[in-house]
């Protein structure tokens, strides 16, 4: 077996965008009609119509319905673009996916007189456009000739021949234009949040003789209303509410398991373990380990609590603890963990709003703490166009904070053969979500499944979590039981990635990918079926397995800050051997991007693309997965919709690969001169906020020799000649490491 190595000291380089956009031309096979145009402004009327006697709010809301999912290039630039400081780049206050999943609905905050002078400036459209051209419109290739709007007398019509083609172009991609309404109806206490329209929602509310106390805040947009207050505001300003969300969640049931009483050993006492973080139910005080856990309940003492609240949250700390001495077959060679534990919620339920603040507040207390288990989880679905409240809070943090969350995927079983979508807060993006399969590797009938957002992957990894064939042992208040759900399958990947932090010194990013790697087949691509239950694979059970690669393998670990729009390293020195490449590549890429709950299916705000390949003479990269992406959406190009589904354009993990066959074939090289390998990391911001400034990235670099040769040495070699550090991931060592590093040193 082969360590896995990490490369660092030879930084990447960092280059700026080119500048120049171009000339404006239509997408492959479009037509721009009279009556679309006509259809279009009749629609801006009517949305006028509708925010004529309306004063809630000092602007409108107008939502463009476009005819796909549409890329950032291609949504519009003409309308709604009639007022300085107002592009439409910067007014999105929400996006959605219509019911069949296939097309985008954006929503807009403008002014009243943007609005205006948009339906002036179409109407002086529509006259040009009927003046110079047939009823039966203009096709692709005469827009793009370019010379046909040369001559038009534009002066005579108050517009320039930029905004003319502007509302021309945009016209191919809009359906309509409207005003949306909140479709989720509530009759229960619930989180609403409000559209963002340059007013807090307390001042909305407090407009229809709504006082919320300053506890029932979480944002300046999201508040919690009783009953009574939430029929209110459906029925007087449902288009002002962006999201609704019942605030009592049950919690998602782990109830497959059975009582089986055996005998516990003692352990020594913690020395200079690592610690992780457990936000969960009551932990019970009384069991063998406790002088591992630092126990900390947050439930009032004036809220009754039975036994059956500390049976979930002793149970995960359990597993974090001691799992490889009460689960021998999924000893992890991780060794203890201590823990500290934060009891938030009873079995019977919780307020998600009041899980939300504890979970800012003890994450800001405890930030010596890397890795957070969070086994608590909804069992309602998450919804189709939104991130939920819980999942966003996580995002947030793991943003802002050097940390990171394992949450479980959430259980419930199988009804008439269909599996429930995942609960929140499985669907944080930023976190790793862990689903359960059994000793077999396959779903257990209580995995829950995702997408989240009809898009990103979820869940992230499977890992074991026990069912019917073989059950988790967890100390619970009454002794051992066996178990089974993702609660307990969550702590068990909690322990590995705390190893890779704390033990092993990798970043959040590198530990990340590193485990998502360790999952992935070289054999085949799993099936959309099989990633919707187990994300990209089942991790191993040994850290020496996912921390060594087979011996025709070079695995490595790079990673670095992201400054510009590239960020690139053109010096990897992958061996030769008869003057090609004998290799197939794979590289997993992870990052925690700034989240925006409030841009709906929208989410993310920065995309990372990564390329990895052969250098060309030129410096360009051959990309491993043929990605071409940068070309747009266009004639032959790539659609928005292919790239998410195909490159995972706007997902925070990437995996990019090619398949390994016997067939395969060596590569040839492509630069005599500079024989090396390159890997480019291209950022696009979705908002002009350039969220994606600074980001730190984790890539993790699989070569398999095709032939089965090892030639691990002469990359470090090479690597070495070349300016990089390399070292190897020895487990021996590293703990040797920490160990130092964790003592105790007395000055006198």
């Amino acid at each position: 077996m082969n360590n896995v190595l990490t490369l660092r000291g030879n930084r990447f380089e960092h280059r700026s965008r080119p500048s120049g956009g171009g000339a404006i031309q239509l997408p492959g096979r479009s037509c721009v009609r009279l009556d679309h145009l006509n259809d279009l402004h009749n629609f801006l009327i009517e949305v006028r119509k509708f925010w004529e006697n309306n004063d809630v709010i000092d602007g409108v809301l107008v939502s463009v319905y476009y005819n796909r999912i549409v890329s950032k290039s291609n949504r519009i630039n003409g309308y709604l673009n009639s007022i300085k400081n107002e592009n439409p780049i910067d007014t999105v206050v929400g996006a959605r996916f219509n019911s069949d999943k296939n097309k985008h609905i954006i929503t807009h905050f403008i002014s009243r007189d943007n609005l205006d002078k948009t339906i002036e400036t179409s109407k002086q459209v529509i006259s040009m456009f009927g003046a110079f051209f047939s009823k039966s419109g203009i096709s692709t290739s005469e827009f793009n000739k370019g010379t046909v709007f040369d001559t038009l007398p534009y002066s005579e019509y108050s517009l320039k021949k930029t905004i003319f083609k502007q509302y021309l172009r945009d016209s191919c991609f809009v359906e309509k234009f409207g005003v949306e309404t909140i479709r989720e109806k509530s009759s229960n206490k619930s989180v609403i949040t409000f559209y963002d329209v340059k007013v807090d929602a307390t001042d909305i509310l407090q407009k229809l003789g709504i006082t919320v106390p300053h506890s029932s805040i979480l944002d300046k947009m999201t508040v919690l209303l009783d009953e009574k207050y939430v029929e209110v505001i459906l029925n007087k300003i449902p288009y002002l509410v962006s999201m609704a969300v019942e605030d009592f969640s049950m919690l998602s049931p782990d109830d497959f398991k059975y009582l089986n009483r055996l005998p516990t050993n003692k352990i020594p006492s913690p020395t200079n373990e690592p610690t992780i973080g457990v936000i969960d139910t009551l932990f019970d005080s009384s069991v063998y380990f406790s002088e591992w856990v630092e126990y900390h309940d947050l439930i009032s003492d004036d809220i009754p609590k039975v036994s059956e609240d500390y049976s979930h949250g002793t149970g995960v700390t359990s597993l974090i603890v001691d799992a490889p001495n009460i689960n021998p077959n999924l000893d992890d060679g991780c060794g203890r963990f201590k823990v500290r534990h934060f009891g938030v919620a009873l079995n019977g339920g919780f307020s998600s709003f009041s899980i939300i603040q504890n979970i800012k507040f003890i994450v800001s207390q405890n930030l010596d703490i890397k890795v957070w288990n969070l086994s608590l989880g909804s069992a309602e679905e998450i919804a189709d166009n939104s991130i939920s409240i819980e999942g966003a809070v996580l995002d947030e943090i793991q943003y802002e904070y050097d940390v990171i969350f394992v949450v479980a995927g959430t259980n419930c079983k199988m009804r008439n053969n269909i599996r429930k979508k995942i609960g929140s807060p499985a669907d944080s993006l930023n976190s790793l979500t862990v689903n359960a399969v059994g000793f077999d590797d396959c779903p257990t009938d209580y995995t829950r499944r995702g997408e989240v957002l009809s898009f990103f992957v979820k869940p992230d990894i499977s890992y074991y979590g026990g069912d019917s064939h073989g059950y988790i042992n967890v100390c619970q208040p009454l002794g051992l039981e066996k178990v089974c759900g993702t609660s307990y399958a969550a702590p068990l990947v909690s322990r590995k990635l705390a190893y890779l932090i704390n033990i092993m010194g990798l970043s959040k990013e590198e530990a990340k990918a590193l485990l998502i790697d360790s999952a992935i087949s070289w054999r085949r691509k799993i099936s959309y079926e099989d990633s919707i239950l187990m994300g990209h694979g089942v991790i191993p059970i040994k850290i020496k397995d996912i921390l060594s690669s087979c011996d025709d393998e070079i695995k490595f670990i790079v990673s670095d800050v992201f400054d510009k729009f590239d960020t690139y390293n053109y010096n990897f020195p992958v061996p030769i051997f008869d003057k090609k490449y004998p290799y197939v590549a794979r590289a997993t890429l992870c990052y925690f991007p700034k989240c925006s709950r409030n841009q709906g299916v929208d989410y993310t705000n920065t995309e990372l693309k990564i390329t990895l390949g052969r250098l060309h003479e030129s410096k360009r990269i051959a990309p491993i997965n043929n990605d071409m992406q940068y070309l747009e959406d266009a004639p032959s190009y790539i659609r928005e919709d292919s790239a998410r589904k195909e490159f995972r354009k706007w997902d925070n993990v990437k995996c990019i690969r090619e398949t390994f066959t016997e067939r395969k074939r060596a590569k040839d090289i492509l630069n005599a001169s500079n024989p090396q390998w390159g890997m480019s990391i291209q950022a696009v911001e979705r908002l002009g906020n350039k969220d994606g400034k600074g980001i730190r990235f984790g890539v993790v670099v699989t070569l398999k020799e095709i032939k089965g040769v090892n030639r691990i040495e002469d990359f470090i070699n090479q690597a070495s000649l070349r300016g990089w550090i390399v070292n190897r991931l020895d487990v021996e060592n590293q703990i040797d490491i920490y160990k130092v590093l964790s003592e105790d040193v007395d000055f006198e």
